[in-house]
């Protein structure tokens, strides 16, 4: 018996095998968003919560250094406009005031006493401001949890109406007793 030869199949190796070019371009583009998302949202959250420190994006503005000095006043003792009129308030002011120009050491000896006399002008000034000011508050308004930050913001803005040549900075009180 003869045998036949073995059939062998050729098959044509020219044909690539195609690759789903369009899910895996889909695939990639959202892996990437999704990762970016989740960078960017653990950045905030850390930049939220103070963790990560960030450069601030604020203008920061020169500072100004201007000289100032203390105006001590005695301290004023006012009758309260309670009705009955038996409250009384005694209050020690001090005003941290702008120096409006450079002084020179080398001043003359009328200049100097010309500076002292302006400054008695300026505290006279202001005593008689914070005495008309005072005068028109209650004992309650003042005993009121911010009776004294609502005076002193009164006090100031007095003070820069009717002495406009005086920069009050800050004011303190130094003493502070409201008796009905």
């Amino acid at each position: 018996m003869a045998t036949s030869p073995p059939v062998v199949q050729v098959t044509s190796v020219s044909e690539p095998v195609k690759l789903p070019v369009v899910p895996l371009l889909i695939a990639v583009v959202l892996g990437v968003v999704i990762a970016t998302l989740g960078v960017g949202g653990i950045v905030y959250f850390l930049a939220r919560t103070g963790r990560l420190p960030m450069p601030s994006s604020a203008k920061v503005e020169p500072v100004v250094s201007t000289t100032t000095h203390a105006m001590i006043l005695e301290p004023l003792l006012v009758n309260l406009a309670d009705g009955g009129g038996n409250a009384y308030l005694r209050v020690g002011l001090t005003l941290r005031v702008a120096d409006a120009v450079d002084k020179s050491k080398d001043k003359p000896k009328e200049e100097k006493s010309a500076d002292n006399k302006s400054a008695k002008d300026a505290d006279a000034a202001v005593r008689d401001t914070a005495l008309a000011v005072l005068g028109r508050q209650t004992s309650e308004d003042l005993l009121a949890v911010d009776g004294k930050e609502r005076l002193k913001a009164e006090l100031k803005s007095a003070i820069a109406e009717h002495n406009r040549e005086l920069k009050v900075v800050d004011l303190f009180f130094t003493e502070f007793l409201v008796q009905r």
